[in-house]
């Protein structure tokens, strides 16, 4: 089964609230025949949208090559929350790797936000970039590692925008009779996902990058240059950038046996109105610190926006709906037979340790991908750091790609067997609160 196709239509968007919401321009046209570049970039999401207009800034010449539409995997259908930091906590990152390597990891996380408003704001992105993150927790026991932890960030980090949350100051932000206190992160953000990356997309464009889409790579020969070949076109190229994240599958082993695709989901209600005070009494987003973690925030439209499921197989549930509605129905209960408008689900890229792989996969190939659910900034940015080190700027993509990242265990076979079995453990210490 392949994966580019097994929940989606060919060149269509999925029925989703952002694609609803969105103005994409029309299909870009396949390529045809023979192609040179100095740069062919594979992948039409945040990382390669970055990292072409990053290298067309700087006048290389760039072909982009989008399999489905531009923004059309994970780029396009996430919970839309900028993070501050790496999808691991630097306490974690220190015993790691060290205070100072993990220093130098908070300090390209924060690079990565900045990345993102900058470019929000140079190419005048309508996404509704919003400041903003709660995260929220079920139990005592992690409302006292949250608070440790923004503590821990204070005091040795100087990240003075994030606070910590009681039960009442948590409950004045979400009403959510499940949560019982959490954080506040003023420097983090949210956006709407998509219009991110058309915006990405028509500034690369607009650089002089040559996108092409419904162009889907079947083979690429390494060399240099490199060839990299669709089913009507070939490419020749000095570079080839990866970033495929969750899509790698047949082009890249070296890549997938250590990003493994997993599939969320999202759905969006009715616009709730004066009922969104309910929800959320300030216009920020939540992630809360399940192990499968729930994520939500309200539209500008003001729907409900919530995400939470996931599933480890190729295809999505037949009726995502309900998968959705089950974690939404434990933190929202007064939200039980609220209309759901928009269902859709995603598959994006993990890795065992939960921290992006960035590579070589030869001198001139080089791949970013495994973003864990934290892609919207540290995507972004790994196509930048990509772009820089083509350029023959290495220090970022250095550091990011010196943490180990091991092989999922058990091969093309078994890993989804034993990931499957990993995930429900930690799906039913969920449940039982522990």
């Amino acid at each position: 089964m392949d994966l580019l196709y097994a929940n989606d239509t060919q060149g269509t968007y999925p029925p989703s609230w952002y694609a609803a919401t969105a103005d994409p321009p029309d299909v870009r046209p396949a390529p045809d025949g023979d192609i040179t570049a100095d740069v062919c970039v594979i992948g039409g999401g945040y990382t390669g949208l970055s990292a072409a207009l990053h290298l067309a800034q700087a006048g290389v010449s760039v072909v982009l090559l989008e399999a489905h539409r531009v923004g059309f995997g994970a780029s396009g259908r996430n919970g839309g929350q900028l993070g501050s930091g790496q999808r691991i906590d630097q306490t974690k990152l220190e015993k790691m790797v060290g205070d100072g390597p993990a220093r130098a990891l908070w300090d390209l996380g924060e690079d990565a936000k900045a990345l993102v408003r900058d470019l929000v704001a140079k190419h005048d992105i309508d996404c509704h970039l919003k400041p903003g993150i709660a995260w929220t927790a079920s139990n005592a026991a992690d409302v006292a590692d949250l608070h440790g932890y923004a503590e821990h960030l204070q005091k040795h980090y100087g990240y003075d925008q994030i606070s910590p949350l009681d039960a009442e100051a948590c409950h004045a932000i979400c009403p959510s009779p499940d949560y019982k206190g959490g954080t506040l992160d003023t420097g983090a953000g949210h956006l709407h996902p998509l219009a991110f990356a058309l915006g990405l997309a028509r500034a690369a464009e607009e650089a002089g990058v040559r996108i092409f889409e419904n162009a889907r790579v079947t083979d690429i020969r390494k060399g240099d240059p490199a060839v990299v070949t669709t089913r009507t076109a070939r490419v020749t190229a000095g570079h080839v950038v990866l970033g495929c994240n969750g899509y790698l599958s047949g082009i890249a082993p070296a890549v997938t046996s250590r990003v493994m695709p997993i599939n969320n989901f999202i759905v969006a209600t009715e616009p709730l109105g004066d009922e969104a005070a309910r929800v959320l009494k300030r216009d920020i987003a939540v992630a809360d610190s399940r192990f499968v973690v729930n994520y939500f925030r309200l539209s500008h439209d003001r729907r409900l926006l919530f995400g939470g499921g996931e599933s480890y197989g190729y295809r999505f549930p037949e009726d995502i709906e309900a998968t959705v509605r089950k974690p939404m129905h434990i933190i929202f209960p007064h939200m039980k037979d609220v209309k759901i408008d928009y269902a859709w689900g995603g598959t994006l890229g993990i890795t065992m340790k939960r921290f992006p792989y960035l590579t070589r996969i030869a001198p001139n190939i080089l791949s970013a991908s495994g973003y864990s659910g934290h892609g919207v900034g540290t995507a972004t940015h790994a196509g930048k750091l990509m772009a820089e080190a083509i350029r023959g700027q290495n220090d970022g993509f250095d550091t990011m790609s010196r943490i180990p990242t091991p092989a999922f265990p058990g091969g093309g076979t078994l890993r989804t067997p034993l990931l499957i079995l990993a995930m429900t453990w930690y799906a039913m210490r969920d449940r039982l609160g522990i």
